[in-house]
């Protein structure tokens, strides 16, 4: 099947779109008011963007109090969820409005961060500290709304990394079991099982490659 992405008329019983951009990784996002009050929301439109610097993205659907508040004081953190904190994320998603904070409303524990003010959850292996660069608005479709999305994009300043989780110098991915967003209401997790390594070929080796 082909179909107008722009009127989504795709025939089907739910919008494919999201279920076909994955896996993507939940990066939960923690901010501060400009009165100290503490935000915590999972974005799965998330991902690093850059290497050396370090950059990561959120986009926010609207305005929502994580885009506010990384704005207004220029600063967040993105921890990471896995699947032993998938009922606390899945928590922290409700839309519970102003004034809530979310960290003690799903029972977890805000830790201090070392180079921005806002705190990263305790509870989550990893955590990246970020310096607000710029808000990027993408335009809506033709006669729909203004800018519907915008994409947050943030220097990481600081690494937060669980010892536990390191192992002969490298980050041991399927210990750490992290969480992945698929279409509809579904996720995934990476497990030992499923990690697997592939080294890069050289470019004589790919241009000498047999094909058959």
């Amino acid at each position: 099947m082909i179909y107008d992405a722009l009127e989504n008329k795709h025939g089907l019983k739910h919008d494919p779109w999201k279920a076909l951009v994955v896996p993507r990784p939940v990066g939960w996002v923690s901010t501060l008011d400009k009165d100290g009050n503490v935000n915590l929301a999972p974005y799965s439109f998330f991902n690093g963007v850059g290497d050396d610097p370090h950059y990561v993205m959120f986009a926010s659907s609207g305005r929502k109090h994580s885009l506010a508040n990384a704005e207004a004081t220029g600063e967040f953190v993105c921890s990471f969820c896995t699947y032993d904190l998938k009922d606390q994320m899945n928590i922290t998603s409700a839309d519970v409005g102003t004034g809530v904070d979310e960290l003690a409303l799903a029972g977890l524990t805000p830790a201090p961060s070392r180079f921005v003010k806002p705190p990263r959850v305790a509870e989550s292996p990893a955590a990246l500290e970020c310096r607000y660069h710029c808000t990027l608005s993408l335009p809506g479709k033709p006669g729909g709304r203004k800018a519907p999305y915008m994409v947050v994009i943030g220097l990481v300043v600081g690494v937060y990394i669980d010892d536990k989780i390191i192992a002969d110098g490298k980050v041991d991915i399927a210990k750490t079991r992290p969480l992945a967003r698929l279409g509809y209401m579904d996720y995934a997790v990476v497990t030992p099982e499923n990690v697997f390594s592939l080294e890069r070929p050289s470019a004589a080796e790919a241009l000498g490659r047999k094909t058959t």
